[in-house]
């Protein structure tokens, strides 16, 4: 094990996987979604919008974006109306 991979193992929140399109930032998606205990409809939606014009695709991420928000929208809207998420 090389001397990265001992760091990357003590600091996993420092390492991404498959590109680098994140550690641009101050904060880490996966922090701020962590630290605000966010639902994965959220933490997608904060994923994506914080990458969409970093990768090769953004009209694809921003679809995306638009997905998710549909979904908690629904979400919202049964658990209002009393009926369960049967996803």
């Amino acid at each position: 094990m090389t001397s990265k991979d001992m760091f990357d193992e003590v600091f996993p929140e420092g390492k991404q996987v498959g590109g680098s399109h994140y550690k641009q930032f101050v904060i880490q998606p996966w922090t701020f979604i962590r630290k605000n205990n966010l639902n994965p409809l959220q933490a997608n939606i904060i994923k994506y919008i914080c990458r969409y014009l970093l990768k090769g695709n953004p009209l694809q991420d921003l679809e995306k974006i638009k997905h998710y928000c549909d979904l908690e929208i629904q979400y919202l809207k049964d658990r209002k109306d009393g009926r369960k998420n049967k996803n």
